[in-house]
């Protein structure tokens, strides 16, 4: 799979979704960004309207912890591959959301996951151009 977006605004995305209650994510992930991030973890993980759909009733606890995880998983392959850091983590996904609030910190966890997503992919496009 060739990755084009390698190089989204995480800080900006991740405002425009804070300040819109996640509702940005619901119209962005099924335009391609669940399949790139399927495609970088190597397997299917539930779609992005689930967790939020889930997250109405647990005070948007599920989504939180559903990014957090993917963050964890990326923070391992980027390591994996050799890809200087800092990476994005669970704990840094959900510390920042969660303690950061004040400090836009949905918007810094969202900028790092999408540095780590972005350098993972440039990565993988290296590997399969050589």
């Amino acid at each position: 799979m060739k990755y084009t977006h390698t190089r989204r605004p995480g800080f900006l995305l991740g405002l425009i979704d804070f300040f819109t209650a996640g509702i940005f994510f619901l119209i962005a992930m099924p335009a391609g960004m669940q399949a790139e991030i399927e495609s970088v973890l190597g397997h299917r993980v539930m779609p992005y309207w689930k967790a939020y759909l889930l997250g109405i009733p647990t005070l948007f606890v599920y989504p939180l912890l559903w990014m957090a995880r993917i963050s964890q998983e990326l923070k391992e392959i980027a390591e994996r591959m050799g890809l200087p850091g800092p990476h994005t983590s669970w704990w840094h996904m959900f510390g920042w959301n969660v303690f950061g609030l004040v400090l836009m910190g949905p918007a810094v966890a969202t900028h790092r996951f999408f540095k780590t997503l972005g350098a993972i992919e440039r990565e993988l496009n290296k590997k399969n151009e050589g």
